[in-house]
């Protein structure tokens, strides 16, 4: 079964969502592996936004039968 139209929609919305927290977590590897001795004080904001933002991936992705 094919998905129509508002479901590609939704399921982009979902891919969107997914790669800027992967991109917030990419941040903090990045201060991890190079700058952790410089940027440390920026990992407390990144956490939080991974955990406000995986919230919202996943409250988006529960009232959408379809892409669990």
């Amino acid at each position: 079964m094919g998905l129509n139209e508002e479901q590609k929609v939704i399921k982009k919305e979902l891919a969107t969502q997914k790669r800027k927290i992967s991109e917030l977590a990419g941040q903090i590897h990045d201060i991890v592996e190079d700058t952790l001795w410089y940027d440390y004080a920026m990992l407390p904001e990144l956490s939080q936004k991974i955990q406000i933002s995986m919230k919202e991936m996943l409250d988006f992705k529960a009232k959408h039968d379809f892409l669990k």
